[in-house]
């Protein structure tokens, strides 16, 4: 297994049009395109109180690459992203890391 966090940095005032895409549209089209949602929290102390870090699930890198490149090209994904960005653009920066697990790690 691989895991993909992905960390957004939103813009000012933006935070809770985030969170309305990813539970109204995002998370069906990753259900709909199986990607495996491991998490998602927002930074409530830290450097940042602007954040929102999600975790996702594949088998492998050939696995994320496929979902990943069919999830952005979804017709429902870009109408979604596009009617929520009509004020403007929501996310200023996307920082993402692919972590694999260590022997020792429960999570595996």
């Amino acid at each position: 297994m691989i895991y993909e966090e992905r960390i957004y940095t939103i813009m000012p005032g933006k935070m809770g049009d985030i969170e309305r895409r990813f539970a109204d549209h995002t998370l069906k089209l990753f259900e709909k395109h199986e990607i495996k949602v491991i998490g998602f929290w927002k930074t409530a102390i830290g450097r940042q109180t602007f954040e929102l870090v999600y975790i996702l699930q594949y088998k492998d890198m050939n696995d994320r690459m496929e979902k990943w490149e069919a999830f952005t090209k979804d017709p429902d994904w870009i109408k979604a992203r596009n009617e929520s960005e009509t004020h403007g653009p929501l996310v200023a920066q996307v920082e993402n890391k692919i972590l694999t697990p260590l022997s020792f790690s429960p999570l595996k």
